[in-house]
Protein backbone atom coordinates (compact mmCIF):
# COMPACT_ATOMS: atom_id res chain seq x y z
CA UNK A 1 0.00 0.00 0.00
CA UNK A 2 2.58 2.34 0.70
CA UNK A 3 4.58 1.23 -2.55
CA UNK A 4 1.35 2.47 -4.36
CA UNK A 5 0.87 5.61 -2.46
CA UNK A 6 4.67 6.53 -3.06
CA UNK A 7 4.17 5.78 -6.89
CA UNK A 8 0.99 7.76 -7.19
CA UNK A 9 2.90 10.77 -5.21
CA UNK A 10 6.08 10.48 -7.81
CA UNK A 11 3.19 10.51 -11.10
CA UNK A 12 1.57 13.76 -9.67
CA UNK A 13 4.91 15.07 -8.87
CA UNK A 14 6.10 14.81 -12.35
CA UNK A 15 2.99 16.05 -13.92
CA UNK A 16 2.39 19.33 -12.14
CA UNK A 17 6.35 19.77 -12.31
CA UNK A 18 5.95 19.40 -16.24
CA UNK A 19 2.57 21.74 -16.11
CA UNK A 20 4.35 24.37 -14.37
CA UNK A 21 7.51 24.32 -16.81
CA UNK A 22 4.90 24.75 -19.51
CA UNK A 23 3.19 27.55 -17.78
CA UNK A 24 6.80 28.81 -16.77
CA UNK A 25 7.57 28.98 -20.38
CA UNK A 26 4.48 30.88 -21.81
CA UNK A 27 5.11 33.24 -18.87
CA UNK A 28 8.37 33.88 -19.54
CA UNK A 29 7.17 34.83 -23.46
CA UNK A 30 4.23 36.70 -22.20
CA UNK A 31 7.15 38.88 -19.97
CA UNK A 32 9.50 39.41 -22.92
CA UNK A 33 6.88 40.65 -25.43
CA UNK A 34 5.06 42.92 -22.70
CA UNK A 35 8.39 44.31 -22.13
CA UNK A 36 9.76 44.43 -25.63
CA UNK A 37 6.19 46.03 -26.76
CA UNK A 38 6.75 48.61 -23.09
CA UNK A 39 10.09 49.60 -24.33
CA UNK A 40 9.09 50.68 -28.07
CA UNK A 41 6.51 52.18 -26.79
CA UNK A 42 8.38 54.31 -24.70
CA UNK A 43 10.54 55.29 -27.36
CA UNK A 44 7.06 56.44 -29.83
CA UNK A 45 8.08 59.39 -31.80
CA UNK A 46 11.75 59.00 -31.96
CA UNK A 47 13.28 59.97 -35.17
CA UNK A 48 14.43 57.20 -37.96
CA UNK A 49 17.52 56.80 -38.41
CA UNK A 50 19.13 54.16 -41.27
CA UNK A 51 21.22 51.60 -38.83
CA UNK A 52 20.18 53.58 -35.72
CA UNK A 53 19.90 50.79 -32.56
CA UNK A 54 19.63 53.46 -29.97
CA UNK A 55 16.99 55.98 -28.54
CA UNK A 56 18.60 58.86 -30.38
CA UNK A 57 17.78 57.24 -33.56
CA UNK A 58 15.89 53.60 -34.88
CA UNK A 59 15.98 52.25 -37.84
CA UNK A 60 13.27 49.36 -38.35
CA UNK A 61 15.27 46.57 -36.72
CA UNK A 62 17.07 48.47 -34.62
CA UNK A 63 14.03 49.10 -32.33
CA UNK A 64 12.83 45.89 -32.82
CA UNK A 65 16.68 44.69 -31.36
CA UNK A 66 16.67 47.37 -28.91
CA UNK A 67 13.05 46.81 -27.48
CA UNK A 68 13.84 42.84 -27.05
CA UNK A 69 17.41 43.18 -25.84
CA UNK A 70 15.64 45.66 -22.97
CA UNK A 71 13.52 42.40 -22.25
CA UNK A 72 16.39 40.07 -22.01
CA UNK A 73 16.40 38.75 -25.32
CA UNK A 74 19.36 38.89 -27.78
CA UNK A 75 18.17 39.17 -31.61
CA UNK A 76 19.99 39.32 -34.84
CA UNK A 77 20.92 43.22 -36.44
CA UNK A 78 18.48 43.09 -39.45
CA UNK A 79 14.99 41.83 -40.36
CA UNK A 80 15.94 39.19 -42.45
CA UNK A 81 18.39 37.64 -40.51
CA UNK A 82 16.06 37.99 -37.37
CA UNK A 83 13.24 35.91 -40.02
CA UNK A 84 15.35 33.45 -41.28
CA UNK A 85 17.43 32.44 -37.37
CA UNK A 86 14.59 33.18 -34.97
CA UNK A 87 11.55 31.63 -33.18
CA UNK A 88 8.89 30.28 -35.14
CA UNK A 89 6.10 31.39 -37.75
CA UNK A 90 2.57 31.80 -36.99
CA UNK A 91 -0.71 32.48 -38.67
CA UNK A 92 -2.08 33.62 -35.83
CA UNK A 93 -0.96 36.82 -34.04
CA UNK A 94 -0.20 37.89 -30.72
CA UNK A 95 1.52 40.96 -28.61
CA UNK A 96 4.85 40.53 -28.81
CA UNK A 97 5.13 39.02 -32.06
CA UNK A 98 7.55 40.24 -34.91
CA UNK A 99 5.69 40.73 -38.31
CA UNK A 100 7.71 40.80 -41.54
CA UNK A 101 7.16 43.07 -44.87
CA UNK A 102 9.12 42.71 -47.64
CA UNK A 103 8.54 44.47 -51.37
CA UNK A 104 7.15 41.35 -52.85
CA UNK A 105 6.26 37.65 -51.37
CA UNK A 106 9.44 35.84 -53.03
CA UNK A 107 11.47 39.22 -51.93
CA UNK A 108 13.83 38.57 -48.22
CA UNK A 109 12.28 40.45 -45.48
CA UNK A 110 13.43 44.50 -45.36
CA UNK A 111 11.19 45.59 -42.88
CA UNK A 112 9.87 44.49 -39.27
CA UNK A 113 7.04 45.75 -36.79
CA UNK A 114 5.91 44.18 -33.82
CA UNK A 115 2.18 43.40 -33.07
CA UNK A 116 0.80 44.96 -30.32
CA UNK A 117 -2.42 43.53 -30.28
CA UNK A 118 -5.77 45.39 -31.12
CA UNK A 119 -4.47 45.25 -35.26
CA UNK A 120 -1.78 47.28 -34.51
CA UNK A 121 1.74 47.10 -34.81
CA UNK A 122 4.72 49.90 -33.71
CA UNK A 123 7.66 50.25 -36.12
CA UNK A 124 10.45 53.04 -36.95
CA UNK A 125 9.15 54.21 -40.15
CA UNK A 126 11.62 55.99 -42.67
CA UNK A 127 8.81 58.83 -42.76
CA UNK A 128 7.54 59.76 -39.36
CA UNK A 129 10.12 57.65 -37.13
CA UNK A 130 8.78 55.34 -33.99
CA UNK A 131 5.06 54.80 -34.96
CA UNK A 132 1.69 52.93 -33.74
CA UNK A 133 -0.16 52.25 -37.27
CA UNK A 134 -3.04 49.48 -38.64
CA UNK A 135 -1.55 45.99 -39.67
CA UNK A 136 -4.39 46.87 -42.18
CA UNK A 137 -2.51 50.28 -43.40
CA UNK A 138 -2.77 50.27 -47.32
CA UNK A 139 1.09 50.55 -47.53
CA UNK A 140 2.09 47.25 -45.37
CA UNK A 141 -0.90 45.33 -45.61
CA UNK A 142 0.21 44.01 -49.24
CA UNK A 143 4.22 43.71 -48.52
CA UNK A 144 3.54 41.13 -45.35
CA UNK A 145 5.19 38.04 -45.33
CA UNK A 146 4.50 36.35 -42.45
CA UNK A 147 4.99 36.84 -38.36
CA UNK A 148 7.61 35.01 -36.00
CA UNK A 149 7.01 34.29 -32.51
CA UNK A 150 10.12 34.65 -30.55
Amino acid sequence: MLKKLIAALAITATITTSLFATTGDKAEAAYYHTKAISVAKANLGVPYRYGGITPRGFDCSGLVKYSFGQAGKVLPRTAADMFYTKGYRVGSLQAGDLMFFAPTKASRPDHVAIYIGAGKMIMASSSKGVIITYTSNSYWKPRYIGAKRI
